[in-house]
């Protein structure tokens, strides 16, 4: 399982309590994100995947919020929604009740 968040995020860190042991954490800020990767996750979850009641996107000019959104993440990783979850396969977005149920059944 790969789990892409940040260490400061409060929802990624009960994410990551609840899942255990045997995940590799990526910190998006720290680590960054491969190109493919986020090509993946945008063609996956769509504009869902940016996140535009950041902090981050509050801090953006008008000209910068209106970059492609893959040239955007690009630029400013901590825009992804958090958490991204990749197990057996599959994507998930956030740690909804949905995702949490998905994973931990």
């Amino acid at each position: 399982m790969r789990f892409y968040g940040l260490k400061t995020c409060d929802t990624c860190r009960k994410a990551l309590k609840s899942l255990g042991n045997g995940v590799t954490v990526i910190d998006v800020r720290a680590d960054g994100v491969a190109q493919d990767d986020l090509a993946r996750f945008y063609a996956t979850f769509g504009d869902k995947l940016v996140n535009r009641a950041s902090a981050t996107w509050r801090g953006l000019s008008d000209s910068e919020r209106d970059q492609a959104p893959l040239a955007l993440l690009a630029a400013h990783p901590t825009l992804m929604k958090r958490p991204v979850i990749e197990a057996d396969g599959r994507l998930y977005l956030g740690w909804g009740k949905d995702v949490q149920a998905a994973l931990l059944g």
